[in-house]
Parts: structure tokens; C-alpha cells; sequence
């Protein structure tokens, strides 16, 4: 079958209404026949099934390695290390050969990269213990041992050369150096400390004669350089904002509280939209600094700006989804495949792609996951929550904004197969992403533009950008995607799988469009 002029030029005009998020009807506005509007719909379902392939293409996944515990990148995007049981593995990035391979007195629960990449943290918290190994001298080993006190948490100093472990029951933080055998410590630590970004200082919640204090560290001494109380019931968290210009502070759940205070101990801000529910859920800094946004129990997400501090967004999560609606509604959906590929008459790269059939789908039984774009209006798939069991699954569980901070992505944990990606510019919802499974991670590509990858627990990896979204099948056998993490330098993935782990690799740039073209021949 070949496709007519005037059907190639209304493909070309509904492609490029598509990735508008417009191209709801085909040939708007215009008196067409039966024939062309038959002709467009095959070709662009064609062209459909030939982008998922090209993407496909642009992306080489490794074979699946064992792994029984975390695995994350080395900061400097060139390491990637391992657990399986209580050995560690360091294995090369590029080629996944093992470099160093090491072993721990017990299982390991926790792995963290010093920030120079030349220490690995493993956390035994059976144990409990702490072990650090050293890559540029493998025989190296620290153990740190809290004894009957436990070890709850542990994390490395911004310098890479002290280590900073929390006990059980919040009892004290300690300070380990690695330079000398001196330790200092905090009483009565209620979580891990936050740094600044230039690492010079820390924050540390303390909990005294019943009131929560913030005490400030100085990371080159260790000396308490300032300490103040905060108007919080119980203290839920803290952190540094972007610039280090003030620490954000917030309450239980229980409250709903946000506070905002300069190093000084003066509070900025007292934030407090309601008395009675449920409060904070979850909270999120935008990259440059100039947003915070807010999640809470009765899913709405506040925007806040960082002059004023007053809000000046209300994201809501509603259950349907009706006209006026400037965002493209995307549904995953299975798509048998019922066309023959060698019929099109189309470009030359692209039919070598295809030659004979040779699109394969066999593990997907003849069937591939694709996107939708649905019309208007849409019921989003919704759980009633538990109310006589403690944390409801209600509110915003996931939130996190893209590295352009242009972007920021939501999901309301009572509609957890619905992610919803808002534009900060224009203050609405710019896609809405409807999958079958239950989101189990989404992250933002850290360098570049706007790419969001995400993962529902099924073979398949799901990826947006302002461009659109799409769909990629791991071409590994029984390989279920629960977790994916990002390297610091973009462009890699780790997926992992209940057992085994891989790395996608972007070949290059995913493109913003898929020109396609077909012979001149009427």
C-alpha cells in the first residue's frame, strides 16, 4: 500500500499537532474522506510502531548482573558498587568489569559513595556495624562499631574524610575521622544533619528538655557554632536551602507546620494553611533555589516562592480530568500488532529498520505498551484510602523537580498509577501520565534538558519530555523493573530487578520528533 501526497502532508500535520499535546482529531477543521482519514491513521500507527524502535535503538541495555542489596554510581559517574549478601562489588561503569571486590563481617543494608569517590560506606545494621574500604588502597578497612548503642544511620562528611553515624533511640550523632582517632558527639541527635552546599557547616535537630533545638556545626572543627529552639511539636526534618541562605524546618504529620529560618536563629517564615488533618508529607526545593514546593496529606501540592515566601501555586490532584485542559493525557495501553511494515513505502534508514518484518515481539506475545494520548474528559483511577490504619495511602508521596527546575513531578499516593508533571512556567499541568501498574520510582535526568524516566515494577521503562512520551521494552527475559537511579553525569541508568540489575546506556540524545518520508510517487 502506498500513501497518497495529500495523506503524507496531513501526517505530517497531525505528527506535529501530536507532540503539541493537541492532535486530539484528526484533520480538525477540515471536510475529509473516508480513504484519508483511513490512510493517516495506518500510516501514523506505522510511524508509531517505527519511533518505538528507533528509541529502542538509541538505547543499549547490559545483560542482567546478580545483586542482592543496594547498588548506586560513584559521584564522579565512573563506578558503580554492588552488594550481594555481604560482598562488595566495585565494577567499571562502561565495561561492568569487577575492579575491587570486597567483604563484609554481615549483610549489607546500606551503601554510600564518599563524595570524591575514592571511599565506599557499607552499613551492617544486623550487626550493627559500619565498615569503609578505600579504592586506591584495597587492604584499607575502617570498622566502626557503636556497640549496645546500635547504629541506625550512617553517611559520610562533605570532606570524604569523616564518617557520621546516628544510634538507636536517638541517643548521640558521632563524628569518626578517618585522618585520626578522634570522634566527637552530638546528645540527642532526632536525624541526620544537613549540610550546606559548600559543605563548611551542618545542621543538626536536637531534641532537649522537651523542645526541639537546631544546633549549627562548623564541618572543618566539629565546634558548635550557634544553636536556637524552633516552634515545632516534633520536629519531622530539616534542610539547607539551595543558596545556604536559611533552613527549612517542618512538623510531624500531625501538624501541619512549615518554618523557615535564617542561620541566625531569626524565623522567615511560618507557614500553616490549615489546623486540623493530616500535614506534611513531602517537601522539595527547586534546583535554582527560588521555589519550594510543599505536599501534603490532602493531596495538594503549594507552591511557595523564596522573596515573599507567600504561595503562589495550587497544584490539584483531581480525580477527573475535564475541558479547559491544556495538558496531553497519556494512557498506557497493549497494542497488538496487526500491520505489515514491508507494505510502507518509506525512507530508506528507516525501511532497513523494518525489511522483512523484522520487528520482533514475540516476548510480548505479539503485543507491545505504547502511550495514548485519550481525549478529554478522563476519570483517573482512584483507591478509597484505609481510615483505621495508620499511614494512609493518601497524599503526595512522590515529588521532584526537574533539573531546569521548569518542571515539577507529583504523584498522589491515592491515585498511584497517575503521575502528573506540572509547567512552573504557566502553572498548570503540562502531561499526565496513566499507567497499569502502581509507580514504583521516577527520576529526573540530572544534566540536560527535561527527561523524566520512570518505572511501574513491569519489563517496561517509561520516559517523558515536553516533546511527548513513549515506551521502551527491556529486552532482558523476565526482568521487572522496581527501582532506577541516574548517574551524576546523565546518560546511564541503573534498573534494577528484584534479583539482578542492568545499565542503559542513551546511545544519544532521544529526539524531539520522528521524521518520517515517503516516496514522491502518487
Amino acid at each position: 500500500m502506498k500513501i497518497s501526497r495529500k495523506g503524507r502532508e496531513q501526517i505530517v500535520n497531525f505528527k506535529s499537532k501530536l507532540v503539541e499535546g493537541k492532535g486530539r482529531q484528526l484533520g480538525k477543521g477540515k471536510k475529509e474522506s473516508d480513504n484519508d482519514r483511513y490512510e493517516v491513521a495506518v500510516a501514523v500507527k506505522a510511524i508509531e510502531s517505527i519511533r518505538s524502535e528507533k528509541r529502542r535503538e538509541e538505547m543499549e541495555f547490559t545483560e542482567a548482573f546478580k545483586q542482592a542489596g543496594p547498588c548506586c554510581f560513584s559521584p564522579d559517574s565512573r563506578l558503580l558498587a554492588v552488594a550481594v549478601d555481604h560482598r562488595l562489588f566495585i565494577r567499571n561503569v562502561f565495561s561492568l568489569k569487577v575492579e575491587q571486590l570486597y567483604s563484609c563481617v554481615d549483610k549489607i543494608s546500606f551503601i554510600e559513595w564518599a563524595p570524591d569517590s575514592q571511599y565506599v560506606l557499607c552499613g551492617l545494621y544486623k550487626r550493627p556495624m559500619v565498615q569503609a574500604w578505600s579504592l586506591a588502597h584495597p587492604d584499607w578497612t575502617c570498622k566502626i562499631d557503636e556497640g549496645p548503642a546500635g547504629i541506625a544511620y550512617a553517611r559520610w562528611s562533605p570532606d570524604s574524610r569523616h564518617i557520621l553515624t546516628t544510634s538507636d533511640f536517638q541517643l548521640r550523632l558521632t563524628v569518626w575521622s578517618l585522618l585520626n582517632t578522634a570522634c566527637v558527639h552530638v546528645q540527642w541527635p532526632k536525624h541526620s544533619p544537613s549540610f550546606t552546599t559548600d559543605g563548611k557547616f551542618a545542621a543538626v535537630c536536637i531534641r532537649r528538655d522537651c523542645k526541639d533545638y537546631v544546633n549549627l556545626l562548623s564541618c572543618h572543627s566539629w565546634e558548635l557554632m550557634g544553636s536556637f529552639p524552633v516552634d515545632t511539636l516534633d520536629l519531622a526534618g530539616l534542610q539547607w536551602a539551595p543558596d545556604d541562605t536559611s533552613i527549612l524546618v517542618w512538623d510531624s504529620l500531625l501538624e501541619y507546620k512549615v518554618l523557615i529560618y535564617s542561620p541566625d536563629g531569626r524565623c522567615l517564615l511560618k507557614y500553616q494553611p490549615y489546623d486540623s488533618g493530616l500535614g506534611v508529607k513531602t517537601l522539595a526545593w527547586s534546583p535554582c533555589g527560588q521555589f519550594l514546593a510543599v505536599g501534603s496529606y490532602d493531596q495538594q501540592v503549594r507552591a511557595l516562592n523564596h522573596l515573599t515566601w507567600k504561595t503562589f501555586a495550587h497544584f490539584m490532584h483531581m480525580t477527573t480530568i475535564r475541558a479547559p485542559c491544556n495538558a496531553t493525557i497519556f494512557k498506557e495501553v497493549d497494542e497488538p500488532l496487526q500491520l505489515h511494515m514491508s507494505d510502507l513505502s518509506l525512507s530508506d534508514d528507516i525501511a532497513l529498520n523494518i525489511q522483512d518484518g523484522s520487528i520482533d515481539n514475540s516476548r510480548e506475545g505479539n503485543c507491545r505498551v505504547k502511550y495514548k494520548v485519550v481525549d478529554l474528559p478522563v476519570n483517573l483511577p482512584f483507591q478509597k484510602p484505609v481510615i483505621d490504619k495508620p499511614n494512609p495511602k493518601q497524599g503526595i508521596g512522590l515529588m521532584s523537580w526537574s533539573c531546569d527546575s521548569q518542571y515539577l513531578l507529583t504523584r498522589n499516593d491515592s491515585m498511584p498509577t497517575v503521575l502528573w508533571i506540572w509547567d512552573i512556567c504557566r502553572l498548570e499541568p503540562a502531561a499526565v501520565l496513566i499507567h497499569k501498574d502502581p509507580i514504583r520510582a521516577a527520576a529526573w535526568d540530572p544534566t540536560g534538558g527535561p527527561r523524566l524516566v520512570l518505572c511501574t515494577g513491569s519489563p517496561n521503562l517509561y520516559m517523558w519530555s515536553p516533546a511527548g512520551a513513549w515506551c521502551v521494552s527491556i529486552p532482558l527475559p523476565e526482568f521487572s523493573i522496581c527501582d532506577l537511579k541516574w548517574s551524576s553525569a546523565g546518560g546511564r541508568l541503573l534498573l534494577k530487578s528484584k534479583e539482578t540489575f542492568s545499565c542503559a546506556a542513551f546511545v544519544q540524545d532521544l529526539p524531539d520528533s520522528t521524521e518520517c518520508t515517503t516516496s514522491d510517487d502518487e
